[in-house]
């Protein structure tokens, strides 16, 4: 459907109103979260959470827009139709992937970095920074955990498990008492997610402090966030960092993408 605008001129009651061109056809039709332009903190104070996230730093983000929900593999499969990119492999039986009955909702898994990065670029996406994943995940207060700083239960996260097959992980967006001050799910514990850059456990010690996209370096590990359905509490915070080489392939491992909402300066 075409859109319209309607401008307002002031001291004339009139109005213009333009046919617009439509909005082309999103190929991921997934719901994206907005998350403004502004300040948060990011790491922890020395002495808290591991090495990694020192020192905490005030970070400022232009806005941006994170997909709600963790990729599927109902969406991955139709990225897999579209662009004949290959399915990651089983991990609930020995048959492929597809042979598998109601796991359409669970997160796809055993996606390597490459293959995140593939499906965001197809959907006119691309994979989060750090600082973006870490932004959507806490909000502005430093909160400890999506929902605040109280403990995980069970309602919040799906974390400390032993593998069970189909069982293992949840449909994406499951668990609400989880979300992020944002309205962004499942970004503690599930699938852990791939983002866009270079692991560096110093980064943070001398980072830009506006829109930072990771280190500038080459190297074959990539920086993963979140935690995954067998990670333990201290790796489901909002800070830890987790890391993997470029064709890491866990039961564990995911993606979502996010897209700028302004600017050019986070465009890949």
């Amino acid at each position: 459907m075409a859109a319209i605008v309607v401008t307002v001129c002031t001291g004339a009651p009139w109005l213009v109103m333009a046919e617009l061109p439509a909005t082309p056809q999103e190929l991921d039709p997934v719901p994206m979260i907005s998350i403004p332009a502004g300040q948060f903190l990011m790491g922890n104070p020395e002495g808290t959470g591991r090495a990694d996230e020192w020192p905490q730093r005030s970070v400022y983000l232009d806005a941006f827009a994170i997909d709600q929900v963790e990729v599927t593999n109902e969406r991955y499969r139709a990225f897999v139709v579209a662009t004949g990119h290959r399915d990651p492999p089983n991990p609930y039986g020995t048959g492929p992937l597809t042979s598998i009955q109601g796991i359409g909702e669970l997160p796809v898994v055993q996606t390597t970095w490459y293959d995140a990065k593939a499906y965001c670029g197809w959907a006119k996406k691309r994979l989060p920074t750090e600082a973006e994943w870490e932004k959507a995940a806490r909000g502005t207060d430093g909160r400890r955990f999506p929902w605040g700083d109280e403990p995980p239960t069970s309602k919040r996260a799906n974390f400390d498990r032993e593998w069970a097959d189909e069982r293992t992980l949840h449909p994406v967006g499951s668990l609400p008492e989880g979300d992020s001050p944002y309205g962004v799910k499942d970004l503690a514990g599930n699938a852990r997610e791939w983002v866009s850059d270079w692991y560096d456990p110093d980064y943070y010690r001398h980072a830009p402090t506006k829109n930072p996209q990771g280190p500038d370096k080459k190297g074959v590990v990539r920086a993963i966030r979140g935690g995954s359905w067998h990670s333990p509490l201290a790796d489901i915070t909002t800070s830890a960092r987790g890391r993997g080489g470029f064709a890491l392939q866990t039961h564990g491992t995911g993606f979502r993408c996010v897209r700028s909402l302004e600017g050019d300066a986070l465009k890949r």
